[in-house]
């Protein structure tokens, strides 16, 4: 089983205790063994650190994807991706790209979403439209 995130790059740092129970769940109770990040805002960082804890206990990989090459020098300590085909889009849209390309890979999504509007929110919807299983963490905070 695998799974992604989706968050507002302005995520608040109080999250993140919740962020890695989520996850933990997916691992023990959901067989999640690999989990694709992104890598544009603060939820992202988030996902990294927490995956990166996890890894030390548990049996799972994960993914940077990244939609730019030249992410890849700062993400280089981690497992990137760079999806196949992104080479070809035009930057505008490597993003999106990289998003929906994220959705198709995963079962599972985790998010955080507060607001109705930007990328964070059109591809928790996406993820809704193609049947994924969809956790808002934000429902659970406020």
């Amino acid at each position: 089983m695998n799974c992604t995130f989706f968050g507002h790059r302005d995520a608040p740092k109080e999250i993140e205790h919740q962020l890695q129970a989520v996850i933990e769940n997916l691992i023990e109770k959901e067989n999640v063994r690999t989990f694709y990040v992104g890598c544009q805002g603060d939820f992202d960082l988030m996902v990294i650190s927490a995956l990166s804890r996890l890894k030390e206990k548990y049996s799972i990989e994960f993914f940077v994807v990244l939609s730019y090459l030249t992410e890849a020098k700062k993400y280089k300590n981690y497992d990137t991706i760079y999806p196949e085909g992104i080479e070809v889009v035009p930057p505008k849209f490597a993003i999106s790209f990289r998003n929906r390309w994220m959705i198709e890979k995963s079962d599972f999504v985790v998010a955080y979403v507060s607001r109705a509007f930007g990328g964070a929110a059109k591809f928790l919807e996406a993820s809704k439209r193609k049947n994924k299983t969809v956790i808002n963490i934000y429902k659970d905070v406020c």
